[in-house]
Parts: structure tokens; C-alpha cells; sequence
């Protein structure tokens, strides 16, 4: 054999060059290997980015349905558990409606199965959000889902275990031996549901300081000295959320203004690091 073969076994032609190992290999027109499309590696179609929303919301309201079915089961001693509060001033409490019984355990079964599977919920968004995210943007959405998701449940149950026996226990002792307690069992689940929700959702407060401080929009010092606006902040949004007594106020209102406190300390720690770490950077 006188000139060159290919790898195949077909003849070279005479002057043509050997290909390089390290020269990319170009496809030709209509016979692009799958997986080679201009997007960038990880990224999705707008039609992928669609069917993956639809997979995440069509999981959380499956689980959603499932957990609901489940806590429909235990309703039962789900609600003696709800009432156990107001047990030492009643012996009961009543619904005034045929079906109202039946719609408070609906709903009860709800809320828990939704605070059950709150967790799965945000683990299937954060998933969805993950793709489209950066290396630093991770490490800050994170630690900002698990400790934001911490903060609502503990903030539920200091308001489940501390605060409404507390409450509940103060108001009824304003009752005289003419006037007993008929407690409906509709009104004192709307008031354990706006409370428990409304500590829940203060219990953001800290983490909101927090990241606002790490983002520069605002002076963890200036919230520090501006304590006494923060707390008539605190104390006006404590008067829309809670009942219209001052106790209620005040149970929410103090812890509430501590963990404002503790936050600023905090974010005050955490900026001057990050201050310091950068002019090291720099230097």
C-alpha cells in the first residue's frame, strides 16, 4: 500500500494532513449529536422549564391531598388536642350549626396536612429555582429556606404551647359564677389559626433583618438606634394580628422586640465580618 490510510481503511489522499488530537472535531450541518445544542450546560428550554413547574405543582398537591386524608383520619384527637387550651375553664365546647362540626374538622385536617407537608412544598420549589441559580446564590438560598421554614414552626408552636393557654386562661378568668363560658367551637379555632399564624410569621422577623443587612439595604447600627420605631412597629402590627386585649399585645409585642434585638446584634456581627473579609480581599 503506497500512501496513507484512514482509520476505515479507505486511502488517504496525498497531502492531507493527519487530524490533531487536540482540534475540535466539527459536525456536519443536520448530524449534530443530541446534547449538543447551543443552550448551556444545565440549562433548560422554556418548554422543559414549563413541565418541570408542572411535575413540582402537580407532586406538592398530591402530597398535600395525601397528608389531608391522613390528618382527616386522626381529626379526632387532632381537635381534642386544639381544645386542650380552654379544658380547665369548660369541660366542652359546642358547634351551633349541623354541619359546623364537620367543617371545622375539614379544616382542621387541612391546616395540619398543610403544615405537614410545608417541608416537601418548599424542598420541590427550591428544586425548580436550583437549576437557574449560581454557585454563591446557593450558598445564601439555602441556609435561607431551612432557617426560614425553622423560624414559621417554631413561631406556630411558642404560640400553640405558650401563648394561647396563657391567653385563653387570663380571659376566661374575667367570667363570674352568672357568667360562664359557651365556647363555639368556630370562633376558637379562628383565633388559634390567626394566632398561631401570625407568630409564625413573625418569627421572620429576625431572618428578614438579617438578610436585608447581608444585602446592604439597610444599617443593622440605624435599626439599633431606631429601636424605639421598631417598636411601635412591633406593638401596631401585634394590635392587628392578635385578639383586642393588651395581654395578647404584650405576649406577642416582647418577644417579638427581643428577637428584633437579637437580629440587629447579629447582622451587626455578621456585616463587620464580611466588611473585614472583603478589605482583606482587597489588600
Amino acid at each position: 500500500m503506497t500512501g496513507p490510510e484512514q482509520e476505515n481503511g479507505s486511502p488517504r489522499e496525498p497531502g492531507a494532513q493527519e487530524p490533531r488530537d487536540d482540534e475540535p472535531k466539527s459536525t456536519p450541518a443536520g448530524e449534530a449529536d443530541e446534547g449538543s445544542e447551543l443552550l448551556p450546560s444545565g440549562s433548560m428550554s422554556l418548554l422543559d422549564h414549563l413541565e418541570e413547574l408542572r411535575r413540582a405543582l402537580i407532586s406538592s398537591l398530591v402530597a398535600f391531598a395525601l397528608s389531608t386524608v391522613v390528618c382527616w383520619f386522626f381529626s379526632r384527637p387532632l381537635l381534642d388536642f386544639l381544645v386542650r387550651p380552654i379544658l380547665s375553664a369548660t369541660e366542652s365546647v359546642y358547634f351551633h350549626s349541623p354541619i359546623e362540626a364537620f367543617t371545622i374538622r375539614l379544616k382542621l385536617s387541612t391546616i395540619c396536612g398543610l403544615f405537614i407537608v410545608l417541608p416537601y412544598i418548599f424542598f420541590k420549589i427550591y428544586g425548580f429555582i436550583l437549576p437557574g441559580l449560581y454557585q454563591k446564590e446557593r450558598r445564601v438560598v439555602t441556609p435561607l429556606l431551612i432557617s426560614s421554614t425553622g423560624l414559621f414552626y417554631l413561631g406556630v408552636a411558642f404560640a400553640f404551647l405558650v401563648v394561647i393557654p396563657k391567653v385563653v386562661t387570663f380571659m376566661l378568668s374575667f367570667g363570674t359564677e352568672v357568667m360562664q363560658p359557651l365556647i363555639g367551637i368556630g370562633p376558637y379555632f379562628s383565633f388559634v389559626a390567626r394566632l398561631c399564624l401570625a407568630f409564625g410569621l413573625m418569627f421572620e422577623l429576625p431572618l428578614v433583618v438579617l438578610f436585608l443587612s447581608l444585602l446592604g439595604l439597610i444599617d443593622p447600627h440605624w435599626l439599633l438606634r431606631g429601636w424605639r420605631y421598631a417598636l411601635i412597629i412591633i406593638a401596631t402590627a401585634a394590635a392587628i394580628l392578635t385578639p383586642p386585649d393588651v395581654f395578647s399585645q404584650l405576649v406577642m409585642a416582647v418577644p417579638v422586640m427581643l428577637l428584633y434585638i437579637v437580629s440587629v446584634l447579629v447582622a451587626i456581627v455578621v456585616t463587620r465580618r464580611r466588611r473585614e473579609a472583603a478589605e482583606r480581599d482587597e489588600d
